[in-house]
C-alpha cells in the first residue's frame, strides 16, 4: 500500500483512490479484423464488416494482442490464466454493433502487484484484454455532448485492442497515483506493447475515489473518467476528494456516480449513474474461443521481458550504496547505464548521481562516453576542478563529445591555491565586517554571500565547498 506524500485532506479524512488504466496495445492490425491499428488517419477509413459490426461478419483473436496483454500481466507480476471473451452490453453510442467484446469473469491476468520508487507495492486486480469504442466528437459549445451542436463519430479507434488494468484501492494520496501512473507508463514502455501516449489516448486513466477516516470501512466511491495527463489526475483527484468531504460534513451522503473533469474550470461534473457489473448484462461471447496459454507460453513470455524500472533501480542503488529512490531520476531518464559504467570504472557515486539528476536532463545526454564522464568526476573529486567547473565542462562534453581534460584546460580551469583562496577570504572579511560578525553569531545565511563574493571574485574558479570550509574554520579560531 502506498501513502506517497501524506495527504493534506481536513479535520482527519483520508481518501482511497483505485484507478484503472486503459492501455491501447501497438499491433499492426485491430483486435478480431485486419484493419490498420494506426492513430491520426482519416477519419472512418481504417473499417470493415467487423469493426463495424455488421451483419453476417465474424470476429478473429489476434494473436499478437494476445501476446501482448500477457507480456504486460507477466510485468506487472500477474498470474496468467485461461481466459473467456465476453459481451459487455451497454448503449455505446461510438460502438457500431452497440456492444463491447471484454473479458469479464476469466480475465487473462490477475492479482498482481507494482512497485512504486519508494518501494511501496500497488495491487492489480486484474489486466484483462478488450476492444477499444470509436471516439465521438461534439462540435460546438464546449465540447461536451449536452452543448454540441451536433456530433461526429469516427470509427477509425473502434476494435483497437486494449488492456484494461484495474488496480486495487491501495493509493492514498494523488501524489501517489501520479507516480503509479508514470511508473505502470515506464513499464509498458519497457516491455514495448504501446507507446503510452496519454496525449493521443493511446493510455487514459479512470480514478475511483471516496473519502473515509482512517480506520473506517472504504466510503462510497466516484469514478473520474478519461483523464489524460498526470497532471488532471492529480487535480481532478484532490478536487473530487474535497468535494465528497464537503458534503460528508454538510450531512449530506455521497452518490456513486460517474464523473467528466474539466480542466478548465478545475472541477469534476456529473456524467451519469455509476453502473454495476450487473448492468452490463455479461454473457460469454459465442464467436470466439476461450484462450488457454500454456507453460511452455508463460515461460517464454517471461524469457523476453528486460529489466523493468523498479529492477534497474534496485541495481543502481546497490551499485552506489544508496536507497532505490535515489535512483529513480537516473532510471526515469534512462542514464543509469552510464551511472553504471562510470560507478564500475571508479568514479564517486554520489557525483554521478548528482550530475545525472542536475545537469543531465540535455539532449544528448545518453551520448555521453562513460569513461569521459568517470574521468570528469574523478577530477572534480580530485580537486582539479570545482563543481561548478565542472558543470561546465559537462555541458561541453555532451555538445562536442570531446574529453573533460581538453576542455578544462582550454578554459583555463585549473585547481585554485588554498594559500591565494585564504588571501581573498581574509580581504572580503575585511571589507565586510558587519557581515562577518553576524556570520561569527552563527547566522548561516550569511556564508552564501561570501561564497558568491568569493565565486565573483576568482571568476569561478573557488571551489565552493572550500570556501564554505575556510569561512567556518576562520569564526571557531
Amino acid at each position: 500500500m502506498s501513502d506517497t506524500s501524506a495527504a493534506t485532506l481536513p479535520n482527519g479524512w483520508e481518501m482511497v483512490i483505485g484507478l484503472e488504466v486503459h492501455c491501447e496495445l501497438s499491433t499492426a492490425t485491430k483486435l478480431f479484423c485486419g484493419c490498420p491499428n494506426q492513430f491520426g488517419n482519416e477519419p472512418n477509413t481504417n473499417v470493415c464488416p467487423v469493426c463495424l459490426g455488421l451483419p453476417g461478419s465474424l470476429p478473429v483473436v489476434n494473436a499478437s494482442a494476445v501476446e501482448y496483454a500477457m507480456r504486460l500481466g507477466r510485468a506487472l507480476h500477474c498470474d496468467v490464466h485461461r481466459s473467456v471473451f465476453a459481451r459487455k452490453n451497454y448503449f455505446y453510442p461510438d460502438m457500431p454493433k452497440d456492444y463491447q467484446v471484454s473479458q469479464y469473469d476469466l480475465p487473462t491476468n490477475v492479482e498482481g502487484w507494482l512497485e512504486l520508487p519508494d518501494g511501496s507495492r500497488v495491487g492489480i486486480e486484474r489486466a484483462h484484454i478488450e476492444e477499444d469504442t470509436g471516439k465521438s466528437t461534439h462540435v460546438g459549445g464546449g465540447g461536451r455532448i449536452h452543448e454540441a451542436g451536433y456530433s461526429l463519430v469516427d470509427y477509425n479507434r473502434a476494435g483497437v485492442p486494449l488492456v484494461e488494468i484495474v488496480g486495487k484501492p491501495d493509493l492514498r494520496t494523488a501524489e501517489a497515483a501520479r507516480q503509479y501512473v508514470s511508473e505502470l507508463r515506464a513499464i509498458i514502455l519497457a516491455v514495448d506493447v504501446s507507446d503510452a501516449k496519454m496525449e493521443e489516448g493511446s493510455m487514459r486513466v479512470d480514478a475511483n475515489v471516496s473519502v473515509r477516516r482512517p480506520g473506517e470501512p472504504f466510503g462510497t466511491r466516484c469514478e473520474i473518467k478519461n483523464l489524460n495527463s498526470l497532471r488532471s489526475l492529480g487535480r481532478a483527484i484532490d478536487y473530487e476528494a474535497r468535494r465528497q468531504i464537503d458534503l460528508l460534513e454538510a450531512g449530506e451522503r455521497i452518490i456513486q456516480q460517474t464523473r467528466h473533469w474539466d480542466e478548465a474550470d478545475g472541477r469534476t461534473h456529473t456524467l451519469r449513474s455509476k453502473e454495476e457489473a450487473e448492468d452490463y448484462r455479461y454473457f460469454a461471447e459465442p464467436d470466439l474461443v476461450p484462450l488457454d496459454p500454456t507453460e511452455a507460453d508463460v515461460a517464454a513470455i517471461d524469457a523476453s521481458i528486460p529489466p523493468l524500472p523498479a529492477d534497474r533501480r534496485r541495481a543502481l542503488a546497490d551499485a552506489a550504496g544508496v536507497e532505490p529512490a535515489a535512483a529513480a531520476m537516473c532510471v526515469e531518464r534512462d542514464l543509469d547505464g552510464l551511472a553504471l559504467v562510470a560507478i564500475e570504472a571508479g568514479a564517486a557515486p554520489d557525483r554521478v548521481l548528482t550530475h545525472i539528476d542536475n545537469n543531465l536532463a540535455v539532449d544528448g545526454a545518453d551520448r555521453l562516453a562513460p569513461a569521459l564522464f568517470a574521468r570528469l568526476v574523478g577530477m572534480e573529486t580530485g580537486g582539479e576542478l570545482t563543481a561548478t567547473q565542472a558543470k561546465t565542462v559537462l555541458a561541453d562534453m555532451v555538445e562536442t563529445g570531446r574529453s573533460p581534460e581538453e576542455i578544462a584546460a582550454e578554459r583555463g580551469f585549473e585547481a585554485m591555491d588554498t594559500g591565494a583562496l585564504e588571501g581573498i577570504v581574509d580581504e572580503l572579511i575585511a571589507e565586510h565586517s558587519d557581515e562577518w560578525a553576524s556570520f561569527c553569531d552563527g547566522n548561516q545565511k550569511v556564508a552564501g554571500f561570501f561564497v558568491g563574493a568569493v565565486m565573483k571574485a576568482t571568476k569561478g574558479q573557488a571551489d565552493g565547498k572550500a570556501v564554505t570550509a575556510l569561512l567556518r574554520q576562520k569564526a571557531e579560531a
